[in-house]
């Protein structure tokens, strides 16, 4: 099984490595997920996102603890399998392919949205099909092809947030004047929490959706050719690429323009250079969130064509999924995975503009069961490692071990029960528990024809 997996990843060089890690803290739910949020919290989506990033900080820290010590192929479907259960395995396995098939449904959708700025008579649906029938054979050429997408990709996306960030910063400084007063638009409509505490807490729920898909950090450390050293570095990352390209990012906008002026229509950074009298950076923008979008649905399909590779191999998922092209792509896995976001593409036809908020709330449900394991194995784990008296040999520590992983379950649990105050949500957690009986269903099915 090792051997089979390194075959197919070696395509990838540590420059890809590298900057797909990077890219992967900019997604939809920055560029456009962001607009329901300011709606929920004003210019307090800042602390929504600090709030938000410094819990998915502190889970990544014991994802990151558990890889450095055993950094193998599977990450934490396989820490679930081996200090929680079998099913728990199964069920982080499975979960974290559902989840990632949600969140490329969510891209597609966008891109149709991206699409629209500039021709808004075109069909969601027709952009959508476009864009997954290019992405999808762009994977199932070979591994080195997926890895040079994505790090152009994830360069433009860098590249386009910094300059942003900057020439945001200039006008505000020099155009906008004078400074401070023009600071004004953070609380001059309503204050700087409009809608309070509450606001906030409701916001926390799309902006955990941004988050999803950080773990991939964990993932793809796993096969770090130095997991000591490139493992702490990549998720001690994370609360920087938070800090800046998150709470940064939006503070300049928020600066800019009024709060409550910002619709759903586009991508809020496009609306909001555009609505300042800057068509040409609006355009450029609208470049750079496409870019993005597509970018995220490429990942999608990379990691969940992996991922039932790696079920196969662990007997979770059918036998066929292991089977690789000579260029060593697992192409079922990949037509499967593509296959199934179809459904967007009929959702965008019979039901445009609604899909997007169907699709986060779905997602963010899958993502807190991933986010759930992760904590709970690693309490388990560092149970053990107290049993065997090894603690003091743990080289990554994560941080306020036990308190800190009870405090990131009540926020989990939280997340669950805001959700059910969202109309557009309630559906998705009545779901929630069906999702999981379903897995527990093809569990035990899978025993009884072992």
């Amino acid at each position: 099984m090792e051997q089979e997996i390194r075959q197919m990843k070696r395509g990838l060089k540590n420059r890809h490595m590298q900057m797909i890690a990077l890219g992967g803290a900019i997604g939809t739910g920055l560029f456009y997920g962001s607009a329901p949020t300011i709606a929920m919290a004003g210019p307090a989506i800042t602390l929504s996102y600090l709030i938000g990033g410094v819990i998915i900080f502190f889970i990544m820290r014991m994802l990151g603890e558990m890889a450095v010590e055993e950094p193998v192929s599977g990450s934490f479907s396989y820490y679930a399998t081996k200090y929680w259960g079998e099913f728990p395995g199964f069920l982080s396995g499975w979960n974290y392919w559902f989840n990632y098939v949600i969140v490329s449904m969510a891209e597609l959708t966008a891109v149709g949205i991206y699409m629209n700025y500039w021709f808004p008579d075109l069909p969601q649906w027709t952009s959508a099909l476009t864009c997954l029938i290019v992405i999808t054979i762009v994977n199932l050429i070979n591994v080195r092809m997926y890895g040079e997408f994505e790090f152009w990709a994830a360069i433009v996306k860098v590249v386009a947030i910094v300059c942003m960030i900057i020439f945001g910063l200039y006008i505000i400084f020099t155009q906008m004047g004078p400074f401070p007063n023009n600071l004004s638009n953070l609380w001059q409509y309503g204050g700087y929490m409009p809608h309070g505490i509450g606001g906030i807490a409701m916001s926390l729920v799309i902006v955990m959706f941004s988050f999803g898909g950080i773990e991939l950090i964990g993932i793809t450390a796993g096969e770090a050719a130095e997991p000591t050293k490139t493992i702490p570095k990549a998720i001690n990352q994370v609360i920087w690429r938070i800090l800046i390209f998150y709470i940064g990012t939006l503070a300049v906008l928020m600066t800019l323009y009024p709060w409550n002026k910002i619709g759903m229509e586009a991508s809020p950074f496009v609306q909001i250079f555009s609505n300042i009298g800057i068509p040409a950076a609006a355009n450029l923008l609208n470049i750079v969130v496409l870019t993005a979008a597509v970018s995220v649905y490429n990942s999608a399909i990379y990691s969940n064509s992996r991922m039932l590779f790696g079920l196969a191999s662990q007997s979770n998922a059918p036998e066929s999924f292991k089977s690789l092209s000579k260029n060593g792509v697992p192409v079922r896995g990949i037509f499967v995975s593509s296959g199934v976001t179809l459904i967007v593409v009929v959702m965008n036809y019979f039901f445009p503009g609604k899909v997007f908020m169907y699709l986060i709330s779905i997602a963010v449900a899958a993502v807190v069961v991933s986010w759930f394991v992760i904590v709970v194995t690693h309490m388990k784990y560092r149970r053990l490692r107290e049993k065997q008296n090894t603690v003091k040999q743990i080289r990554f520590k994560s941080l306020g071990y036990p308190f800190i992983n009870y405090l990131c379950l009540v926020f989990l649990a939280m997340i669950v029960v805001l959700m059910t105050q969202v109309e557009d949500m309630q559906l998705a957690v009545a779901l929630l528990p069906v999702w999981i009986l379903l897995l527990w269903g093809g569990f035990k099915l899978k025993h009884r024809h072992k």
